[in-house]
């Protein structure tokens, strides 16, 4: 059972959480419906995920076996077999589609965005993950997806500045994740994935700095944009900008300076200063919005 379990990482469910973004940014966090679609859309695709898991798990068993870390994975390790890990995996499924009978609300619309993200991911580890690049748009994507099945499920309009800053900020930090593939082959010799060869740390760290540039323009023009402050009846939300920014570099200095990129979900669970400038973020923000624009 332990075995089992760490097949379907439940720790990576966090990054699930992206789904509440629409429920965050369109200010509907004292909402009992979002918040309750909110937290159902999160186990959806955190069963969806963990089939994902499965499945990537069976494809990369033989690399994931010369792998100093991998190597100990319940699949590569040989205490979980490819015939459980499919089972597993169409149980994980199959769970996350009933799970989205309890919403209230465009079961539909929402069930069908899991769907399509399922099967784009199972695209993405049979193929597509192959290629430089066009892996890390597929990941990128998958947050798109996410937070489109939560404005589904809430029944909130997704501002297109939210949809362009969560492309670009995932895409930041695949990238800033590949870098850390890219270090592990230059001290080995050894290309932890297929398409880590097309990928070197010159390419890596413009791509890094072009994404984390563009990522912050992009939400400072959502702060300013005449959408935004018709929304929220407020112009101050500018001022978050700050928090975004010591973010953006903090996590560069983690791939960069620390090289400890590769797994964004490990450094927000331990990076202390991460953890404090993305609780100082949200505080700000729902300040703004919930107080400071009361009191004008």
């Amino acid at each position: 059972m332990k075995n089992l379990i760490l097949l379907i990482r439940p720790h990576q469910w966090i990054k699930n959480l992206i789904v509440f973004l629409p429920v965050f940014f369109g200010g509907a966090l004292l909402q009992w419906e979002a918040v309750y679609a909110g937290f159902i859309t999160v186990l959806s695709f955190s069963l969806t995920a963990s089939s994902i898991y499965c499945l990537n798990d069976i494809v990369d068993v033989h690399d994931d076996r010369q792998h100093p870390v991998k190597c100990h994975r319940p699949m590569a390790s040989g205490a979980v077999s490819i015939v459980q890990g499919y089972i597993l995996m169409g149980l994980m499924f199959a769970l996350s589609m009933i799970s989205t009978f309890l919403l209230h609300a465009r079961q539909v619309e929402t069930a069908s965005v899991i769907i399509f993200y399922w099967l784009l991911n199972i695209g993405y580890c049979l193929r597509l993950k192959r290629y430089a690049i066009i892996d890390v748009c597929v990941v990128a994507f998958g947050f798109v997806l996410r937070i489109l099945a939560g404005g589904y499920a809430t029944d909130i309009h997704l501002s297109k500045w939210i949809v362009l800053m969560t492309f670009l900020l995932m895409l930041f930090l695949s990238f800033a994740k590949r870098r850390d593939d890219v270090v592990r082959m230059n001290e080995t010799g050894h290309a932890p994935r297929q398409n880590t060869i097309r990928y070197n740390l010159t390419f890596i760290n413009q791509a890094i700095t072009i994404t984390a540039s563009v990522t912050l323009v992009c939400y400072i023009m959502y702060t300013v944009s005449p959408e935004t402050i018709a929304n929220f009846h407020t112009d101050n939300l500018y001022l978050t900008s700050v928090f975004v920014l010591l973010g953006l570099l903090r996590y560069i200095q983690i791939s960069v300076v620390d090289k400890k990129s590769g797994d964004p979900t490990k450094v927000m669970i331990h990076d202390r200063f991460m953890q404090l400038i993305v609780l100082a973020f949200g505080l700000a923000f729902l300040f703004i919005i919930y107080v400071f624009k009361n009191s004008q």
